[in-house]
């Protein structure tokens, strides 16, 4: 649906050149939610703003629905901006609009009738779960209900394409995780294709299927967010995967396991999707003489499967304590490493 071509946007302040966004190439699938995580300065905002000409790219090309974005003339573009809606930050509302009026707004500058516009705005209404708030004003609601109201807002036009600038970032977590929910729920009745820039990885691991990072203006790494969880390549993406998977310094806590549980054999087991359900640990102590001893681990959930890590001392007989790796390697589709092997 939208391919992406050496696309790069050159800002120029007091005689110099800054390059905001710098030869990026992308393709983003119709119908899917795909991610895009940066810290600060990485270029994501600027990026998302030159998909809708919000900003002239320098070069490049955006294709979205066959359609060039970047030879669009004024009038083809207001009309090309009708299938691409767009939620900020900090919601961007009319606040001397109530939520309907809000709503209905590009309604009024597509020149909808009365009748049909006040039916679509309170589909609308509905949909994003705000009814009884029709005639409040913005002051007057919540963070997540003024989100809300955006998001119903870029719904208007039935837009194919919905942009994302980091949508919950001002938001508390319990609110986040409902905006997000809202957006998944919208994209599978919809149909909806949904790029969402953002700085946090826990929003990309709830509802994302694939991720892309930026640093520098640059895509440094993208695949599926599960595979970006299990082999992160980075520096940046390794730093982002920690924020959810809660290890600081996974290298400095593995050396701390090493010198605190100084017997036997010390390894670490990958869980991926189903793998995350199975009874792993206890079928390995019944079946082999060994002690099991878990050290610490995490699981998290992505869109495309559960995620774990386990850390896992085992204790016994050299040859005992090898075939029940074997066991694990051969019978599972867990991943093992040895992190130290048996003295």
């Amino acid at each position: 649906m939208i391919s992406i071509k050496g696309l790069q946007k050159i800002f120029t302040f007091d005689n110099k050149q800054i390059t905001a966004v710098d030869q990026l190439s992308l393709d983003i699938q119709e119908g899917e939610i795909f991610g895009v995580i940066g810290y600060s300065g990485a270029g994501k905002s600027t990026f998302i703003r030159l998909l809708n000409r919000l900003e002239e790219p320098t070069e490049g090309s955006i294709q979205i629905n066959n359609q060039e974005i970047t030879q669009l003339n004024k009038k083809d573009l207001r009309i090309a901006r009708q299938d691409i809606g767009m939620i900020f930050q900090h919601f961007n509302l009319l606040w001397s609009r109530t939520v309907k009026d809000n709503i209905a707004f590009p309604l009024e500058i597509a020149g909808f009738p009365t009748a049909e516009r006040e039916k679509r705005v309170q589909e609308l209404i509905d949909l994003v779960g705000l009814s009884g708030k029709e005639n409040a004003y913005p002051s007057q609601l919540s963070g997540g209900q003024k989100q809300r109201v955006g998001i119903a807002r870029a719904l208007a036009n039935k837009p194919k394409l919905l942009l994302c600038d980091e949508a919950t970032s001002a938001l508390d977590p319990e609110t986040t995780n409902a905006i997000l929910d809202l957006l998944v729920d919208i994209n599978e009745k919809l149909g909806l294709t949904i790029i969402l820039i953002t700085h946090e990885m826990h929003v990309i691991r709830k509802i994302c299927n694939r991720v892309a990072v930026m640093e520098n203006g640059r895509i440094v790494e993208q695949g599926d967010v599960l595979d970006v969880f299990l082999h992160p390549q980075q520096t940046v993406t390794k730093k982002f995967v920690e924020q959810v998977m809660g290890v600081a310094d996974e290298s400095e806590s593995i050396h701390h396991l090493i010198n605190t549980y100084n017997e036997g054999k010390i390894i670490r087991l990958h869980f991926i999707g189903e793998t995350t359900n199975q009874a792993l640990i206890s079928q390995v102590a019944k079946a082999y003489p060994i002690d099991i001893n878990i050290l610490q681990g995490k699981i998290t959930q992505t869109q495309r499967g559960a995620y774990g890590t386990l850390f896992v001392q085992l204790k016994g007989d050299s040859s005992d304590m090898e075939e029940a790796v074997t066991f694990i390697q051969k019978n599972t589709s867990v991943e093992v490493e040895v992190i130290r092997d048996a003295h």
